[in-house]
């Protein structure tokens, strides 16, 4: 998942519809002195300067946003005052580079929010919230900006510029249109009171579900540890001492400490304290509930975009997407739910034989999936998921995300070190990316992988900077964050074959960064039903014969996993699909159907409960992410309506996998390679995704290879 942190709702000057800048501004600005904030600071050292992590206090942080915006604001007052006829190299290309010191702010920003959160910071983001909505606002509703731009636009459906400045002004022209440029003065005054509002709304979502993260934490004694492996033991004793309770087990509120945990524990009563721990974040009917939130926020999308003339947030939000509208998304979808619900039907019968020939007297509920379904690899595969974990050391994967960026991308990793380039944190490290055969520097990949207090759950990929050409090639910096538990003292790191599987995703998020070669900053951007493809794609490298044979070695022995295992993996590489599927699907379904319904007086408790009652939701399993908890959604825009996207990419995905296994050299055929970096990756939005998505297959995508990727029955055509 690509980075949600506010870096990517706020920094831009266009923010609400454009790509971040992370360009150099010459431009002079007298009215404010930025030397004594370190937030503020240009970024120097090695590498064309970097951010100051090892400096960054919070205490600065409201300063720095505050002044921040006072110069963005010159900038788009010089921008719209100019008295010369709009033209692209005086009006677009001063856009583009706009707001220079706010975007680096919130790099700094990003890491307060995601990775370092404290009281201390949720109060200021609260503070700054509304005023930073009220600084967007300034920006999207400038009369005069607008018309200038729409100049450049309208002369340039007369008189095409070059192809890539062309979709610059139509990408920055129909963000404007998008968020309200046309509307009238008193129209204009009630759309920036909505997004002010939603900014607060979002704020305090977003806290509820870490504040839930953070103080449900489930304390086992030494009699409680029944089926759980000794490393995973270890963290959690040493979790549980760093919170005061020595001699105890925690188990966090994390996916990465529950997971393992639903898996393997014989405890079921503890098994379900967990599951419920987990799926009732932001639900437990206290001060930190989100329903309320939750329904306030559905309302003011609507209305925000009935001010536009939209009947509902998502047929506006998906006008500019793959899908085009509502109902190609949920074509999408539902040609896909029969099959995956079908499938749970099959595991929890599969389930359900074993738990009764163990003389388990019980029927499969949520917090028994993960355990039996464990039980059915085992007997139906003969695969133990921690025997693998065995062979799949943190290390290791990060060596075989390198290798294949050196095959496909002809990338070097080489690490840094610390001194050189700051960091926030301790456990963070740092590679320098040059080109293999001409040296040349690219960027820099920071890594911080471990779950801690004060770090959001889940996994995601950002950029401190982009690449761009426009005022000389900038190098890119970009960061992978995971929240895998981290290990006691000398012990290895071992993760989930679904872990595993993450952390290269979120490498591919990486990849697209990295391998940009677009002139533009707003280039930079992405469609959301889109931006997922390359990373899920890169998912696929995992199972490489290249991969598993050269680095999935045994934590204690070096030895590498046995060919025999590794045939037990791929047999079992369609096994609980449905699952997998369907606790996807039932929330990007959810996501959508919420946008499309009333929000009147919408109570989201029954409207969940209902919505899935209405899919034949199995009861066995609840959605990925539950709607008080689904921070993708509603701790921001930036997925809301858009969680489909995973599914319409995965189309894209699985469809370009079968272009490598057709092709003579496999995943690694150089010719396909290098079609796939040169049409899918560095063009990121330079192009329709459509047309990139054609010229490397020589066709559209077809459904039916995700069908069988799955092991669904592949529909066949009339």
């Amino acid at each position: 998942m690509i980075s949600k942190s506010l870096k990517a709702v706020f920094v831009c000057s266009i923010v609400l519809f454009s790509s971040c800048k992370d360009d150099k501004n010459s431009e002079e600005k007298m009215t404010t002195n930025t030397s004594d904030n370190i937030l503020l600071q240009k970024w120097t050292g090695p590498y064309e300067g970097v951010p100051a992590f090892d400096k960054m206090n919070v205490k600065d942080l409201k300063e720095a946003i505050e002044t921040g915006m006072t110069l963005g604001l010159e900038d788009i007052d010089a921008i719209a005052n100019n008295t010369e006829a709009a033209t692209f190299e005086n009006t677009i290309v001063p856009l583009e580079a706009s707001a220079k010191e706010l975007n680096d702010v919130f790099t700094y920003y990003g890491i307060f929010s995601s990775n370092m959160s404290s009281p201390e910071f949720r109060d200021i983001q609260g503070e700054l919230a509304p005023k930073l909505s009220d600084y967007n606002s300034k920006i999207s509703q400038n009369e005069k900006l607008f018309q200038r731009v729409k100049a450049v636009y309208d002369a340039s459906q007369k008189n095409p510029l070059p192809t890539d400045q062309q979709r610059v002004v139509d990408l920055t022209y129909k963000g404007f249109e998008m968020n309200g440029a046309n509307l009238n003065a008193e129209q204009k005054k009630r759309y920036a009171a909505i997004n002010k509002e939603l900014s607060s709304l979002y704020t305090d979502f977003s806290n509820n579900v870490l504040h839930d993260e953070e103080n449900y934490v489930t304390y086992l004694n030494k009699n409680q540890l029944g089926g759980l492996s000794e490393s995973f033991i270890k963290s959690a004793a040493k979790i549980a001492t760093d919170k005061g309770q020595d001699g105890k087990y925690a188990i966090t509120n994390s996916r990465s400490s529950m997971d393992p945990f639903l898996t393997y524990s014989t405890e079921r009563d503890l098994r379900k304290i967990v599951w419920t721990n987990y799926y009732a974040r932001g639900d437990n009917g206290d001060d930190y509930d989100n329903n309320q939130i939750i329904a306030e926020i559905l309302k003011l999308r609507k209305e925000r975009v009935g001010l536009m003339g939209y009947d509902n947030f998502a047929e506006w939000r998906l006008q500019d997407r793959m899908a085009k509208t509502p109902e190609n998304a949920m074509d999408l979808m539902m040609a896909v739910w029969p099959a995956a619900i079908a499938r749970v039907g099959e595991e929890v019968a599969d389930m359900q034989t074993v738990a009764n020939a163990n003389g388990d007297k019980l029927k499969i509920e949520p917090w028994d999936y993960r355990y039996y379904a464990e039980k059915v690899r085992q007997k139906k595969y003969d695969l133990d998921s921690d025997e693998v974990k065995q062979y799949l050391q943190l290390d290791k994967l990060t060596e075989a995300m390198f290798y294949v960026a050196g095959r496909l991308f002809n990338y070097k990793f080489t690490p840094i070190e610390d001194q050189k380039v700051p960091v926030f944190h301790e456990d963070v490290k740092v590679w320098e990316v040059t080109d293999k055969d001409s040296g040349k520097h690219i960027g820099l990949w920071y890594l911080d992988p471990y779950a801690r207090e004060g770090k959001r759950s889940g996994a995601w990929a950002t950029t401190y900077r982009s690449y761009t050409s426009y005022q000389g090639e900038t190098n890119v910096l970009a960061s992978n964050n995971s929240n895998f538990v981290k290990p006691a003292p000398g012990e290895s790191v071992l993760v989930s074959w679904d872990d595993a599987t993450t952390f290269f995703h979120e490498f591919g998020h990486a990849l697209h960064f990295f391998s940009s070669n677009v002139k533009y900053p707003t280039l930079n951007g992405g469609v959301r039903d889109y931006t997922e493809f390359q990373s899920q794609l890169l998912e696929r490298w995992l199972s490489t014969d290249e991969v598993i044979n050269q680095f999935l070695v045994h934590h204690e022995t070096g030895e590498p996993i046995p060919a025999s295992l590794v045939e037990k993996i791929k047999k079992a590489s369609t096994f609980n699909q449905g699952f997998g599927t369907t606790e996807y699907l039932a929330s990007a379904l959810m996501d959508m159907k919420l946008h499309l319904a009333d929000p009147t007086n919408i109570d989201i408790d029954k409207f969940e409960r209902e919505t899935l009652a209405e899919l034949k939701m199995p009861s066995e399993l609840p959605m990925r992410h539950r709607t008080p908890q689904f921070g993708h959604v509603f701790s921001g825009e930036g997925y809301a309506t858009a969680y489909y996207g995973y599914m319409w990419a995965d189309v894209l995905t699985s469809d370009a996998s079968e272009a490598f296994k057709e092709a003579p050299g496999g995943f690694y055929d150089k010719e396909v390679a290098d079609k796939l970096v040169k049409y899918l990756f560095a063009p990121r939005n330079s192009m329709d995704p459509a047309e990139a998505y054609r010229l490397f297959r020589g066709r559209e995508a077809k459904i039916e290879a995700l069908m069988r990727d799955r092991g669904f029955p592949v529909p066949t055509e009339n």
